[in-house]
């Protein structure tokens, strides 16, 4: 049987209930083991996940779910889930580190695929956990805010653009060299905190650009805002230039690059000459 965006919604907003109260506290940063995704677990990050897990544990599901935190795990029948191939793909709190200091930008990030890759991702819902705005979307549907349908911004490098860099810590002042000419043309840098909610700004057409080049970057964290973007009428590729279609995967991680239609064809120049 296949999830209903509506199911996607009543989880993400059962984790704002849990997390919203436990923003900024101490509690919320009390360290536990390293999670699956890679990063240290916080108490936040693992309150939010068992609200997930049990909420769809109750639910009577088939599914495989891939979270930051536990990595992939079968919901209900594995044999069920398997055969149809229904995925919850989920990082429970998507900037744990803004949400423990609290710093208002933090999410839910929750994506549903039927099949085995990236491109198989049919619903999408991102909940912003400060202000319980969601941000959702179904393939071929459109993207919404809430009740009201969004769509990319229609500025283009002539003008005021906003963007978001984020990039690894090694060999930085020389990345920041290499790209100085294209930072140069944007308006504004913005470094958030939450990749899948700067994934959604670009949709409402509040930001213009994401340029991710953590190879770092996982799956999860992203996964719900590309099928928003693109419902929004943006784009997402890899810093080579092409699709982003890999496997579903708890070890899945690319660096990339989303933008609206206006910028793509100059940042994909841009970039392919600044790493020549």
């Amino acid at each position: 049987m296949e999830i209903s965006i509506d199911f996607l919604k009543q989880l993400a907003i059962k984790v704002y209930h849990a997390v919203n109260p436990l923003l900024g506290t101490r509690e919320a940063a009390k360290k536990s083991n390293r999670g699956a995704g890679g990063d240290v677990s916080m108490e936040i990050d693992l309150i939010a996940e068992d609200v997930i897990v049990n909420s769809l544990e109750k639910s009577n599901v088939n599914l495989l779910l891939i979270s930051e935190e536990l990595g992939e795990k079968h919901i209900g029948d594995p044999e069920k889930a398997k055969k149809n191939q229904n995925v919850l793909i989920v990082d429970p709190l998507d900037g744990s580190n803004n949400a423990v200091r609290g710093v208002p930008y933090c999410s839910v990030s929750i994506a549903y695929a039927l099949g085995k890759n990236i491109e198989n991702i049919k619903k999408a819902v991102v909940l912003h956990l400060n202000t319980k705005d969601i941000y959702w979307a179904e393939k071929g549907r459109g993207a919404y805010l809430n009740d009201k349908k969004i769509h990319v911004s229609d500025l283009d490098i002539s003008e005021k653009c906003f963007f978001e860099l984020n990039l690894p810590m090694k060999n930085l002042m020389e990345n920041l060299q290499k790209l100085s000419p294209l930072i140069r043309r944007f308006y504004r840098v913005r470094i958030m905190g939450s990749s899948a909610l700067t994934l959604c700004q670009i949709a409402r057409g509040s930001m213009e650009a994401f340029i991710n080049l953590r190879i770092s970057n996982r799956l999860v964290d992203v996964a719900a805002g590309m099928l928003i973007l693109k419902e929004a009428g943006g784009v997402i590729f890899s810093i080579e230039g092409a699709e982003i279609d890999q496997k579903l995967s708890i070890n899945v991680k690319f660096p990339f690059i989303a933008c609206n239609t206006k910028l793509e064809a100059f940042l994909r120049k841009q970039f392919v000459k600044n790493r020549s």
